[in-house]
């Protein structure tokens, strides 16, 4: 039985992508084993929307190499889209394989093990023929509803590597769902690019999710990262189901109303408060998490201070901080002034420790409150998952089930690792 090991690096459509063609590989009689073991064929399902990515990318395809001299290289996802025919290049790859012919990795490495050798593009593009992944490596079922973007951000990368917005049918995706829940997982996780683009004959975002939280079983729906437009402020009514986790990831970027222009992002910080002021009022408990990016090019001193004044005002549950990193061919590319890294990092430090106080304090509030948790994994004294809220959860006690969800009162919160960890008691 040849053995097949896999690494995923990036989003969670790349996670979504990688678990579809891993459950493809599982059901045909492969083996699937870690990335780190001794395998026939090794999958690097890449990323490069920071220079940061491309490191790590090459990284993994040089570790698969070292580990078996012998094996078949697949390199595939957004560095292979960006830098294939450099990739094509390399002796220690075999095939590299773009975003739009990722739906063929399985079919190409098959042949392969039987003799024949069939170029990628001899495939059609097909971005959404992925199976419902029934084996994977995440309790949670990943579901890609869309794909590519025509933001066309300044610093972004994305449209030429992701290609132009497209959205997958609605009988898809719900066919999807179905099918994933049929297989046993609690927790769906929509993904795309652009998520609040969604637009399938008449069907927009909004629309669709309705359509789904109608879907009959016990589970519920997290939404994964979006942006802060392409839909309305009645789709938070939404979340009055249950089956809608209160999370969302809205990407910020900035809080300076100049870098958002200078970005070409659609949107005003204003707006952005706004938005968020309207849901917590609605939902006061509601998680709101974030991307920035400090250190943009031309970024004054002012104006990194009014992200910094508008992150301490909104009070985000956690954020993702980045330091602008140059793409070749984006806009930004081409714009003066752009900061060294030590300007970046500074700045960078300063978002991050805000982030983690607020983090900590957002945190602090669940204690004395219930949580839903699905159970991730299991030790002893201890089950771990996360909660509606999307928080870390420990609950004391023994006897839990991965993939299962229990109803806990959180007791109190254990700030020693790397992030704050409520504890929680069945109720």
């Amino acid at each position: 039985m040849k053995k097949v090991a896999f690494k995923t690096l990036g989003c969670r459509l790349n996670i979504f992508e990688t678990d579809s063609i891993v459950s493809q590989f599982s059901s045909n009689g492969y083996n699937i084993v870690d990335f780190n073991e001794e395998a026939d064929v090794y999958i690097i399902n890449t990323c490069t929307v920071t220079n940061q990515s491309d490191h790590k990318s090459r990284q993994e395809i040089s570790r698969s190499n070292k580990k078996n001299k012998d094996a078949i290289t697949v390199v595939t996802g957004c560095m292979a889209t960006n830098y294939k025919e450099k990739l094509k290049e390399k002796h220690d790859i075999d095939y590299v394989i773009d975003n739009d012919h990722k739906t063929s990795v399985f079919s190409i490495v098959d042949a392969h093990a039987k003799g024949e050798i069939v170029a990628p593009e001899n495939y059609e593009k097909d971005l959404f023929g992925y199976e419902a992944a029934k084996d994977t490596f995440h309790t949670r079922s990943f579901i890609k509803i869309q794909d590519g973007c025509n933001q066309f951000c300044t610093y972004c990368i994305i449209p030429k590597v992701r290609g132009r917005a497209t959205s997958r049918p609605v009988g898809e995706v719900i066919e999807n769902i179905k099918k994933v829940i049929e297989y046993g997982f609690k927790e769906v996780v929509l993904t795309g690019v652009n998520l609040g683009r969604y637009e399938y004959e008449g069907v927009n975002f909004e629309a669709l999710v309705e359509r789904i939280l109608d879907i009959p079983g016990d589970f519920r729906i997290r939404i994964s990262s979006i942006e802060p437009d392409g839909y309305s402020e009645s789709f938070f009514r939404l979340f009055e189901n249950p089956k809608l986790t209160p999370h969302m990831h809205i990407c910020l970027q900035s809080g300076s109303e100049n870098i958002l222009k200078r970005m070409r992002r659609m949107y005003t910080a204003n707006e952005f408060a706004n938005l968020i002021q309207n849901v917590r009022k609605k939902y006061p408990q509601f998680n709101v998490t974030t991307d920035i990016i400090v250190g943009f090019p031309g970024e004054t001193e002012e104006e990194f201070n009014e992200t910094y004044e508008f992150i301490k005002k909104v009070k985000f549950g956690h954020i993702h901080t980045f330091k602008y990193s140059l793409r070749k061919g984006t806009r930004a590319e081409r714009f003066p002034d752009h900061l060294s890294d030590r300007i970046k990092s500074e700045r960078s430090e300063i978002i991050r420790k805000t982030s983690e106080h607020h983090r900590l304090e957002y945190r602090k509030n669940f204690i004395g409150k219930t949580q839903t948790v699905l159970v991730e994994k299991t030790e002893t004294n201890y089950a771990y998952g996360h909660g509606e809220n999307y928080i870390p959860i420990k609950i004391k006690g023994n006897d839990f089930k991965s993939n299962n969800f229990y109803k806990v009162v959180i007791v109190d919160i254990d700030n020693n690792g790397d992030e704050p960890i409520l504890i929680a008691r069945m109720t």
